[in-house]
């Protein structure tokens, strides 16, 4: 085990310090390019600071309003009929919008209810089965400058519905 700790410790500077001899050995300007990299990677991330503010701002409305709680206790007696408890339809709102938030609301109902309760296994496997979508789609969309995401959308909410509904499924079936 104590090579494995070695290993971890010395694999990302021998990796760039490979990366450097390489591009030193094909007479690529290495440092010139590497400051390059750095002003690039500046203007992406001033690019995408309007669109962080954004959606930052409409989560913390969404939630403080109570517009999520209202939509919650509205469809309360659905969700009890198909058998799906309703202290983890929040987590999955807020799960594609920001990855933080989510963690928070895990954090939340772990500390509530425990790790090893159904609620709390059920956080964590949508925790690991779902992604930050719109988040996804702001960065990387915003970086590039891509204006239509409507089909990406379609597509990522899509796979976090399925990832959702295969969460419940699969910690039913393993922990009821």
């Amino acid at each position: 085990m104590q090579w494995i700790s070695t290993i971890s410790i010395w694999i990302i500077p021998v990796f760039i310090g490979f990366i450097l001899l390489y591009g030193t050995l094909k007479k690529v300007p290495t440092y010139e390019s590497f400051v390059e990299g750095g002003k690039e990677g500046i203007k992406i991330v001033v690019s995408i600071v309007p669109y962080l503010v954004g959606m930052l701002v409409a989560i913390t409305v969404f939630r403080t309003s109570g517009a999520l709680e209202f939509f919650v206790d509205s469809i309360k007696p659905i969700l009890s009929w198909i058998g799906i408890p309703s202290d983890i339809v929040p987590l999955a709102i807020i799960r594609p919008i920001s990855g933080s938030a989510a963690l928070g609301m895990t954090g939340d109902i772990i500390a509530t209810h425990g790790p090893d309760s159904f609620l709390g296994r059920l956080a964590s496997t949508i925790q690991g089965s779902t992604d930050t979508t719109f988040y996804i789609l702001t960065v990387y969309f915003g970086a590039v400058g891509v204006k239509r995401m409507g089909d990406a959308l379609k597509v990522g909410l899509l796979a976090d519905l399925a990832g959702f509904i295969a969460a419940i499924v699969v910690v039913t079936i393993l922990f009821s």
